[in-house]
């Protein structure tokens, strides 16, 4: 049995069941907390600090889906789910008597302003206004209240993540197989984006690079606009039209199907500029080599 050990916090998701194979095929054992069965609980105190206890690294994905209506319970949801796990983390830690030499905590590209006119980075960028800036913003200052000697701490402002079997990238792809694949609202809105691969290889790269510490864009380096991605996918499922929604009708459809759109409209224009000046290299660097994999491992696993 391995002695290697990483724990994900919240590690049941999309991005959670990714990184738990990548690593588990590396012969760690991946420890996952969450309050799934099978896991260790968040209620259980002693239990966290006997798994984060000589790990290598904790990756912490924990959080409410923002995929919701913005209710006064559910915003209540999805601050606390951010804040108070970590809480629970960083208490964790300092209990342990051999701590994780790195603790990576999810954090959102969605902290920096709407920007359709420049990029936001992590010197130059623009801190954002109103509930979601203020769940980041509170989130981030949870985390790097711990003065950990012993950990270092990095923070990954995550842009939307692409990948195949969950993430966003089924409800996109229906949306083009129902010809509704046109741009939403006016189209302008930047999209920044990081392929589910490169996430994984970001995390690596920190791990084994013992100097970096603080907060990360962890971002494809190359955003485009809503409009281009959507003519992109459009192109690479081979659909000729795809019709647009107006703001409007996105608001109705909000409304509907239980979300806001803000997650469409909201213009994030995110450059990695941190990991690129470490020397980071991307695997996947340009949305339309990102979505010919996808496509292309979609199609792989369909026929399985």
């Amino acid at each position: 049995m391995t002695n290697k050990k990483i724990i994900l916090a919240g590690g049941t998701g999309f991005v959670g069941r990714y990184l738990t194979e990548k690593y588990s095929a590396l012969g760690y054992n991946v420890i996952n907390i969450s309050r799934q069965t099978g896991s260790v609980n968040w209620e259980d105190e002693n239990a966290i600090i006997e798994a984060i206890d000589n790990s290598e690294m904790l990756i912490n994905l924990a959080g409410k889906s923002v995929d919701c209506r913005y209710t006064e319970q559910n915003k209540q949801d999805i601050l606390n789910s951010r804040t108070e796990t970590t809480a629970i983390l960083g208490n964790a830690i300092l209990k342990c008597k051999n701590p994780p030499e790195l603790w990576i905590n999810s954090s959102t590209a969605t902290i920096y302003r709407h920007a359709e006119d420049r990029a936001m980075t992590e010197t130059k960028g623009e801190i954002g206004s109103g509930f979601s800036v203020n769940v980041a913003t509170s989130w981030e200052k949870s985390f790097f209240d711990f003065k950990l000697p012993r950990t270092r701490q990095v923070a990954l402002r995550m842009a939307i993540v692409l990948g195949n079997n969950g993430g966003v990238m089924k409800p996109f792809m229906n949306l083009v197989r129902f010809g509704l694949g046109g741009k939403q609202g006016n189209g302008n809105q930047m999209f920044s984006w990081i392929h589910l691969s490169d996430l994984y290889n970001i995390i690596t790269f920190l791990k084994d690079n013992k100097n970096l510490s603080g907060v990360f864009n962890c971002s494809s380096p190359n955003p485009i606009q809503n409009n281009t991605f959507m003519r992109i996918l459009r192109q690479r499922m081979n659909i000729k039209f795809g019709l647009p929604s107006p703001k409007l009708l996105l608001k109705i459809g909000a409304v509907i199907i239980g979300t806001e759109t803000e997650l469409i409209l909201k213009s994030r224009w995110v450059i990695p500029e941190q990991l690129m000046s470490a020397g980071f290299i991307f695997e996947h660097p340009t949305i339309d080599e990102a979505i010919d994999t996808i496509l292309t491992n979609e199609k792989k696993y369909s026929r399985k």
